[in-house]
Formats: C-alpha cells, sequence, structure tokens
C-alpha cells in the first residue's frame, strides 16, 4: 500500500522512514511548515539520527496540501494537537482526502480522533498510541531515541470492531517496518492509559532532568510504574520488547 504523512515533524517522520526503508512501501510526505519543507528539499532529503549518532540524509518526496497529486491509501496524521484542526482543513481544501483512504493517527492527548471523523469515514479511521520517542531538533532534523527493535504501539479501530482487511494489512506494514504494533480491543481506553502514561512520565522526567527514554530503560520501571499508576498501564509487549532490558 501507498502511505502519505500528514505531519514531517518527529514522529511523522519516523513512521514514514521506518515504512520507506523498512517495509520497502512507498511513502509521502505532506507539510505546512515552510523551513521544515524548504530545508528538507535543499538538502534532498532529511537528516535522521538515532541517538544522535549515525547522521544520515534520508531522500524522501514532501508536498505543501496545495501542490499535492498523489493519492495514498492510508494517511498517517501527526500533528500538534492545536495545530490539527487548520492543518485537516487546509488538507480537505485542495481535495487530497478521499473516502476510500484509511487514517492512521497516534498523537498524545484526547480529542484529535473527533476532528479527523469530520473528513473521513468512521469505519475507515484507525486510532493508536505509541511507546515511541522521538526528537526534532529543527527543521529537518530527527532524532530517533531508543535502540532499533525496542518500537512499541497500539492500534484500535474507531468504531471498535475487529480488524477488517486493510486494517490488517496496516498492522503487517507497522510490523515490517518494525514498529511493534499490538492490537487494543477498544480505543479510549487505550488512548486513556497513554493519557495518563505521559501526565506521571512526563512530569518525573522534568524533575529529575531525564529523557524518557533513560526512564523506560531503568531496570526497575515495571514496578516503579504499577506503584506510580495504581495498574498495569504500560503493557506487557512493552517490557517483552525490550524497554527494561
Amino acid at each position: 500500500m501507498k502511505y502519505g504523512i500528514i505531519g514531517a515533524g518527529a514522529m511523522g517522520v519516523r513512521y514514514g522512514v521506518m515504512l520507506q526503508e523498512n517495509a520497502g512501501v512507498d511513502v509521502d510526505f505532506i507539510d505546512t511548515w515552510e523551513p521544515n519543507v524548504e530545508k528538507i528539499r535543499e538538502q534532498g532529503g532529511v537528516t535522521v539520527a538515532r541517538d544522535h549518532e549515525n547522521r544520515r540524509i534520508v531522500p524522501i518526496n514532501i508536498y505543501y496540501p496545495e501542490e499535492y497529486k498523489g493519492h495514498p491509501d492510508v494517511w498517517i496524521v501527526f500533528k500538534k494537537q492545536m495545530q490539527l484542526a487548520e492543518e485537516l482543513e487546509r488538507d480537505h481544501n485542495p481535495g487530497i482526502f478521499h473516502d476510500d483512504q484509511y487514517v492512521f493517527s497516534a498523537m498524545n492527548g484526547m480529542g484529535h480522533f473527533e476532528k479527523i471523523a469530520k473528513y473521513f469515514p468512521k469505519d475507515n479511521i484507525i486510532c493508536g498510541t505509541a511507546m515511541i520517542a522521538t526528537r526534532m531538533d529543527g527543521p529537518a532534523d530527527i532524532d530517533f531515541m531508543g535502540a532499533q527493535g525496542v518500537e512499541v504501539m497500539h492500534m484500535a479501530r474507531y468504531n471498535n470492531e475487529k480488524p477488517d482487511t486493510k486494517t490488517q494489512a496496516i498492522f503487517d506494514d507497522f510490523t515490517n517496518a518494525k514498529l511493534g504494533p499490538v492490537f487494543a480491543d477498544e480505543w479510549k481506553g487505550m488512548c486513556m492509559s497513554k493519557v495518563v502514561f505521559n501526565a506521571v512520565t512526563n512530569t518525573l522526567c522534568t524533575m529529575f532532568e531525564m529523557q524518557m527514554g533513560q526512564f523506560i530503560e531503568y531496570p526497575g520501571v515495571r514496578k516503579m510504574s504499577r506503584q506510580l499508576f495504581g495498574c498495569k498501564l504500560i503493557p506487557e509487549t512493552t517490557f517483552k520488547r525490550g524497554y527494561n532490558e
């Protein structure tokens, strides 16, 4: 399948580059931040590092919404919550959204799927959360945090029904991209768990001046998280994929 990434920031680039390089699928990027688009075009791609090392330029296809003529099978949306409504309207105006397309997002917070549902059929929306730390250090400058193979994400359909054929195909592409997908039973609980997780861990990381990756790598993170959250909010699959190893 072909993917279109809306938002060529930290997470959009990480998903797009991993799909492009690991799953071997076609990926286009849509962005509205002019310094980012122009820097990518100037240097022939986006600069990517992992944990500040092995910096390289990855060629990508980047467009403003008004100049895009493609028709991806799936849109992947990563924008800041406060920018999403304006972004979706700008993307919709030139007619790049179509009823046959599916859309996936793993943005932080709540409320973004309701905004997306204004432009896509509800049966075509896939909700997600991602335990994938990524930094954007400037225009066209992305740093993947964490060792290869520790990525984990969750996904559930907006209608809370079982995966259909296309959702399963997206899951398979995410698996091949090494994004570590796991199906969840329903999307609201899945997203609320991530909201609570971020509320606690972001506060801790700020207080102790450490990065999220350092918190996750702490050998006692599983026991600590259950004490902090009062329930098992960090999925068992997170640990199985190596976060505490």
